[in-house]
């Protein structure tokens, strides 16, 4: 994977890429809030033979840092828009992880038939009807309750909440710990914060492409397997749960979860 940077006016974006080339489907992975470009290794080692492959370290996170705090859900799809665009990446699959999910989802409402498929990896619904007032209250008043925990102990907790699997509690322990823990805490409650303003905005967000979710059976993240088991009762698209894994599905279990990937993406390809 070759790494590359796209320049903003609040800081600059590091992404990679790597892939056959032209001519290729296109796979974009989009890691979860606080995490990296990282999260998705398993998966670009397994699909970067045969598939265009880009993954990004979203604004504020790993390396994309120095980066204001200032942006909306809009101005991330709009970054990955233009990102796109300079790659040639023409209707790519969106693969998001918990926040890359609501990032997709922003990007799909923005730029509608610009993808080929979404595939949801712990992640929720942009819909007003899967929230109530007292969760949006909540996401947006994070930060004071990750400020109480003593830094240590907020590693400890937020990796093992995670993850179920050793790979993956020691991969979010170190994403957690390239953070200074008020840099860490910032950034956690901006993004819940523009999660419930996207939400709050009450837009359509109806996916109109192919789509998947995918959950692990033991997410212990807020109230992810809910809000899923929701999102496939109520807007009909298909559901799989990972057994075993946690809200990082992809890290517990990559193997179930890249031949839930596979299947999908072939059976997309085959359409288009």
């Amino acid at each position: 994977m070759t790494e590359k940077v796209f320049q903003t006016a609040l800081g600059n974006v590091r992404y990679w890429v790597g892939g056959p080339g032209e001519g290729a489907p296109w796979l974009v992975f989009l890691p979860g809030l606080t995490a990296d470009h990282r999260l998705f290794d398993k998966q670009v080692e397994a699909f970067a033979p045969r598939f265009n492959c880009l993954a990004w370290d979203a604004p504020a996170h790993g390396a994309s840092r120095p980066f204001a705090l200032a942006f909306s859900m809009d101005d991330l799809a709009d970054y990955l828009h233009a990102i796109l665009e300079r790659e040639g990446a023409g209707r790519p699959v969106l693969i998001g992880q918990s926040m890359g999910g609501y990032i997709s989802q922003a990007y799909m409402e923005r730029y509608p038939g610009a993808v080929s498929g979404f595939i949801s990896i712990d992640s929720c619904s942009l819909k007003r009807k899967y929230y109530t007032a007292m969760e949006l209250y909540l996401l947006k008043h994070t930060e004071w309750m990750y400020l109480a925990f003593p830094w240590k102990l907020l590693v400890q907790v937020g990796s093992n909440g995670t993850a179920t699997s050793e790979y993956g509690r020691a991969l979010m322990g170190r994403f957690m710990e390239s953070y200074e823990k008020r840099e860490y805490c910032a950034l956690a409650a901006h993004g819940y914060q523009i999660v419930a303003q996207s939400v709050e905005a009450d837009r359509a967000y109806d996916i109109s492409c192919p789509a998947l979710l995918i959950c692990g059976e033991k997410d212990g993240a807020g109230s992810a397997k809910r809000y899923n088991r929701e999102w496939t009762k109520q807007d009909g698209l298909p559901l799989v749960w990972i057994p075993g894994a946690g809200h990082n599905s992809n890290t517990d279990a990559p193997e179930l979860v890249n031949r839930e990937i596979e299947k999908f993406v072939s059976s997309i390809v085959l359409v288009n």
